[in-house]
């Protein structure tokens, strides 16, 4: 092999030798959460050209030292080679290799930073509620890690660029070469080398010209950007260009006839059908006239003639039906921020003679010595109290439970706390009972306000002990109902009463919108002889005012005027004000809900629906049955049934009510909603009416009252003797069991006016036979006072001393019953047939 050191002829490549053109390393490259990655790195020579006469040498090179083998001798160190001129480094080349590091440098810290990103969603996806615990610890281990990394990358970048800055600062090639060192002398140290990406070629700038071509219309920021050296179109400019697009749609000729999407119910007037439909009138009873109908435009006219006249008119017709024409007030529900605060409506409830009306007269003379001037008006049914902080409170009066229980029977709950008047010398009375049972049903709170503190023989604390056997737990004995011990003819803790009335409402958060048409509740109406018909309305949301048209039940109407419970004429109400309104059709139902719509012809619409749905109850609905009601239930797979219990002693009521809960499973469900002691009243068909419950009465019976309520409003009721029968019925009929349906039919009543002996017999009633007839070995039964005391059968039946079969109403007859003595003149004779039919589905 030829010595290194001989100079190659000019033009001609150098020998081989055995220097290395290519050099070779190894770089660690850090990266977040602690990874590494070692490269290899080729470092290339540049190869240099002197001028003529001179020899081109390398760069001197730093040699690795390599350990020698410990049994061989050290040889000489070979002769250094001359040293050749370094190649001449721009200023160009050492900026692009400082921006090309910091480029790089920043791409890895990118690149650290989408890893650890996809890391933390990966683990995030995957991790439960522990795990993502430990994540987090895990994420902050690589925080720390990725910031440390960071920190080191920084600190190479520094040091590349200060190496950069220090290589630009030695000396030129020509230095180098004079001062090359000598034989002998250790080479300097190499200076790493790193391949320079080229620079992008610079993008052409977008002329003038091509921004005021691309720029198209003016708009706001550009004519407020003075940036730009373009201008802006002027105002006269612009105004041609409207003058040419408003000649241009003035040549384009008439507008195309807009189609609309046309509403039609079941029954329609023309002129309404023509306002849908954005026509004229006239132009409906036209073609109407040319297709042989002759009407006006106030004439009704059925769905099938307007669905000619809208396709005729090139509209598109949307059927309806009648029940889409009423008011949906289930979905028209008030945003939340729209609500305000509003007052408290109260009801007063309790015992006739436990001073209701004394309480409401003492509330109203404490209102009047408050600031508040006049009285009252005995006529309406609802006022309002305003209190010390300038706080309302409004009081309902409904003399009965009807008006509160109509009003929940329609889903309008007003009551919003129900105070129960007990009086402390008379202690819960069967009315009293009732009540309790009336504010449990409607779920409103109650406060116990407990009257006649001021008798002698009061006694607070035996109240509230029977107030526990109805679940009525207070306060002072651990339960969370208010009861304050007041005395209306004394006026002692009026104000207590009311404290505890705005504290009760404090909690439920009363809140309304005034800000919409009006929605209240009819509490109570009636015809007056100089002002036709009137109503009491409670305005529950919206602010009713003098002009709206309004709807209540199937009675629509125009507020005329109205007054306050001061007699004085206002403008407007809101949301807790009662009113007496002037300007109805007709005298509406206690508890139907007044609606305001938007004109007369909707008023109308929506009242002749309701009256038609009336009509058809009344002429067509059939009175419900036990077995029917309880089939109804199975099909419509109900989880609650209702019933209302009534009884002849407390001990039997309860077992029927213990019985009754014990049948219920997961799929159906006994609701008790009333059980009592006593003969039924109009109040427990009231209760029935309402939920839609049968009644069942065990050995009780209903008077006449209750009877005709019943009948009208098609409540069922059931009587039985045997608690297992009872209990057997309502098992039956719970889980769907086709049975024979039991039908009684009462045939005669009769009225026992005297008793007489009658030997082996016991005793003899003389009777007058009110209604239907008495026939021997019919089923009877004897009541006193609506409580049956005797149930079998007539043994004899005499008439002036004749044994006869039958005696019509009208008559006097003699009876005598099988073993059975306890009669007494004034109790009531009642004879039945027991019929047997098969059910059917």
């Amino acid at each position: 092999m030829s010595d290194s050191t001989d100079k190659p002829k000019l033009g001609a490549r150098a020998p081989l030798g055995l220097k290395r053109t290519v050099e070779t390393g190894k770089v660690k490259q850090s990266f977040s959460h602690g990874r590494s990655n070692t490269v290899v790195v080729e470092v290339k020579k540049r190869r240099i050209l002197g001028r003529p006469g001179e020899e081109a040498t390398p760069a001197p090179e730093p040699v690795a030292p390599t350990p020698a083998p410990a049994a061989r001798a050290p040889e000489p160190a070979p002769a250094p080679k001359p040293a050749q001129p370094r190649p001449v480094d721009s200023v160009q080349t050492r900026k692009e290799l400082q921006e090309r590091l910091l480029r790089e440098a920043e791409e890895a810290r990118l690149a650290s930073l989408e890893e650890a990103r996809r890391r933390e969603d990966k683990q995030a996806r995957a991790a439960t509620e522990e795990e993502k615990k430990r994540a987090e610890d895990n994420r902050r281990a690589e925080e720390e890690v990725r910031l440390k990394a960071e920190e080191e990358a920084r600190r190479a970048v520094e040091e590349t660029v200060r190496a950069v800055e220090e290589t630009a600062s030695q000396p030129t090639a020509a230095e180098e070469t004079a001062e090359a060192p000598r034989p002998g002398q250790p080479r300097p140290p190499r200076q790493a080398f790193t391949p320079v990406k080229r620079p992008e070629p610079a993008r052409p700038a977008r002329g003038r010209d091509d921004h005021r071509r691309e720029r198209g219309k003016l708009t706001v920021t550009r004519a407020l950007d003075d940036s730009g050296d373009a201008r802006a179109r002027s105002l006269a400019a612009l105004k041609r260009a409207r003058e040419k697009e408003k000649r241009a749609h003035m040549q384009s000729g008439p507008a195309a006839k807009q189609i609309r999407d046309v509403v039609v119910p079941e029954n329609i007037t023309v002129g309404e059908l023509a306002n849908r439909m954005a026509e004229r009138g006239a132009d409906l009873v036209k073609a109407l006239f040319k297709m042989g109908v002759v009407v006006t435009v106030n004439q009704t006219i059925d769905q099938d003639t307007a669905e000619l006249l809208v396709t005729e008119f090139g509209h598109n017709i949307k059927r309806v039906s009648d029940s889409d024409v009423d008011i949906q007030t289930e979905t028209d529900v008030d945003a939340a921020e729209t609500l305000q605060p509003r007052p408290p409506v109260v009801t007063i409830m309790g015992h006739v003679d436990h001073g209701k009306t004394s309480l409401l007269d003492a509330i109203r003379g404490a209102n009047v010595v408050a600031g508040e001037s006049g009285g009252i008006t005995q006529h309406i049914g609802a006022y309002q109290v305003t209190l010390a902080d300038k706080s309302k409170i409004t009081f309902l009066d409904t003399p009965g439970h009807e008006a509160f229980t109509e009003m929940r029977a329609r889903g309008a709950h007003v009551t919003d706390i129900v105070i129960l008047v007990v009086a402390a010398d008379d202690g819960l009375k069967p009315q009293t009972i009732e009540a309790i049972n009336h504010t449990k049903a409607a779920g409103v709170p109650m406060i116990v306000a407990i009257n006649k503190i001021d008798k002698p023989g009061a006694n607070a604390q035996k109240v509230r002990e029977e107030l526990l056997q109805h679940e009525i737990v207070v306060e002072d004995m651990g339960g969370d109902v208010q009861d304050v011990e007041v005395s209306a003819l004394k006026k002692t803790n009026l104000d207590k009463l009311l404290e505890a009335i705005a504290l009760q409402a404090e909690i439920l958060e009363l809140k309304a919108n005034p800000d919409r048409a009006a929605e209240g509740a009819v509490v109570e109406a009636k015809l007056d002889k100089g002002r036709g018909p009137l109503a009491t309305v409670l305005v529950q949301r919206g602010t009713l005012r003098v002009g709206d048209i309004f709807v209540a039940g199937p009675i629509s109407g125009k507020v005329r005027a109205m007054i306050d419970d001061h007699g004085r004429q206002v403008r407007e109400a809101g949301p807790s004000v009662p009113v007496e309104v002037l300007g109805l059709s007709g005298v509406p139902s206690a508890g139907d809900t007044l609606t305001v719509v938007e004109n007369e012809a909707r008023a109308r619409e929506v009242a002749a629906y309701r009256q038609g749905v009336i009509d058809r109850k009344r002429t067509t609905s059939a009175p419900a049955s036990f077995d029917t009601m309880f089939s109804a239930l199975k099909e419509k797979q109900a989880v609650e049934f209702p019933l209302v219990i009534k009884g002849d002693v407390q001990g039997s009521v309860e077992a029927i009510v213990a019985a009754v809960n014990k049948i219920s499973n997961d799929d159906i469900k006994a609701r008790v909603l009333h059980a009592g002691v006593g003969g039924i009243t109009e109040s427990d068909v009231n209760i029935a009416a309402a939920s839609g419950a049968p009644i069942i009465g065990f050995n009780v019976r209903a008077n006449a009252k209750a009877r005709e309520i019943a009948e009208r409003n098609g409540v069922a009721m059931q009587y039985y003797d045997v608690i297992y029968d009872l209990t057997d019925a309502v098992k039956a009929a719970m889980a769907g069991k086709i049975g024979p349906l039991i039908i009684e039919n009462v045939v005669g009543r009769a009225e026992i006016r005297e008793v007489f002996s009658a030997g082996k017999h016991g005793k003899a009633a003389g009777l007058l036979v009110t209604e239907g007839f008495i026939r021997k070995a019919l089923k009877a039964r004897i009541m006193r006072d609506d409580v049956i005391i005797y149930n079998g059968s007539i043994a004899s039946l005499r008439r002036f001393k004749d044994d006869v079969p039958e005696v019509r109403a009208g008559l006097e007859c003699g009876v005598t019953f099988e073993s059975h003595t306890d009669i007494k003149p004034g109790d009531m004779l009642e004879t039945f047939e027991i019929e047997e039919r098969e059910r059917t589905l």
